[in-house]
C-alpha cells in the first residue's frame, strides 16, 4: 500500500487538475445550465477530495471513521478535535458540506450562478488553508 503522503499527493493533484477547469466566479452568470452543472460537479469533487484526504489521515492514525447518516459532518468535527484541521478550516468546509448535500439531492436545473459564486470564489483560499494545515502529513 502506498504511503500516506503519496495517497494525499494523488488527491491534491486531482484537486489541482480540477481547478484548471474551474471558471472564475465572475463567469458563472454567463454559463448555460449544463455548464453550471459541470461547475457544481467540480465543487462536489473538490469537497470529496478533501474528505478523501481526511479519511486517509484518519486511517493512518488508526482513528475510527464516523459512520451513519451524519458521517460527513462528524468527519470534519473529529478532524478539528484531532487537530488535523483548524476551526477556521472547519467553518469554510461547512459551506461545501452543505453544498455537497444539496448537489446530491437536487436536479441540475436547480443550480443558480449566485449560489455557486461564493463557493467558486472561496474554493482556492480554502484549498490553500487546507493544504497548509495538512502539510505535516506530506
Amino acid at each position: 500500500m502506498a504511503s500516506l503522503s503519496i495517497r494525499i499527493q494523488v488527491e491534491l493533484e486531482n484537486i489541482d487538475n480540477l481547478f484548471k477547469e474551474m471558471p472564475s466566479h465572475s463567469k458563472l452568470p454567463r454559463l448555460s445550465p449544463l455548464e453550471l452543472a459541470g461547475v457544481a460537479a467540480l465543487l462536489h469533487n473538490f469537497y470529496n477530495g478533501i474528505e478523501n484526504i481526511l479519511k486517509q489521515i484518519f486511517i493512518a492514525q488508526n482513528l475510527s471513521l464516523p459512520e451513519g447518516n451524519s458521517w460527513h459532518k462528524e468527519l470534519i468535527e473529529k478532524a478539528v478535535k484531532e487537530k488535523i484541521i483548524s476551526e477556521e478550516c472547519k467553518n469554510y468546509l461547512g459551506q461545501y458540506l452543505a453544498f455537497r448535500h444539496f448537489f446530491s439531492h437536487t436536479y441540475a436545473l436547480d443550480l443558480y450562478p449566485y449560489k455557486l459564486e461564493p463557493l467558486v470564489e472561496n474554493s482556492e483560499n480554502l484549498y490553500t488553508l487546507f493544504k497548509n494545515e495538512i502539510s505535516i502529513y506530506l
